[in-house]
């Protein structure tokens, strides 16, 4: 049996996500300055993890977000001429419990694939959005990972 499926332009699903390119560059330039205050919330959360494999954990994807700020700068760079100088002023959260860094590095995994999904909508089609799906794809990966953590640690403490 043949099936035949309606045929629906992209037009019709865009303005959900819609994004300008301008938007997208905008949102990418936040990204980068970003990056360094989750770099040391990584850092805080490494130092509190409760045995060595949990904190090589942490230490991949802390490391996987660096390679990700490369790409970044190397992108907004390339479509705008222009460097992303200077690091974001917001201080970065102090980490008291690991339980709760966890929660928060977890949300933060959640929020980014929201933004660069909005990011990915704005830019040209071929090398940027596939670099982007693929950061997107590491965000849902590293978001699994603290949730797997989570639970290994709530598990432990009940």
């Amino acid at each position: 049996m043949h099936m035949i499926y309606p045929h629906w332009s992209r037009s019709q699903f865009v303005p959900v996500w819609a994004t300008s390119t301008q938007d997208a560059l905008e949102l990418m330039r936040n990204s980068i300055q970003g990056e360094r205050n989750d770099e040391l919330f990584y850092d805080q959360l490494i130092k509190l993890a409760p045995n060595q494999e949990q904190a090589e954990v942490i230490t991949s994807i802390r490391n996987d977000e660096r390679g990700h700020n490369q790409m970044f700068h190397q992108m907004y760079w390339e479509l705008t001429g222009h460097k992303v100088m200077g690091v974001s002023n917001e201080v970065p959260d102090n980490v008291n419990s690991y339980i709760a860094g966890l929660q928060k590095a977890f949300q933060g995994e959640l929020s980014a694939v929201e933004k660069y999904r909005k990011i990915w909508f704005g830019l040209p089609y071929g090398i940027y959005k596939d670099t982007l799906y693929g950061i997107i794809l590491d965000e849902q990966k590293h978001a699994a990972k603290y949730n797997n953590l989570l639970l290994q640690n709530l598990a432990v403490n009940q």
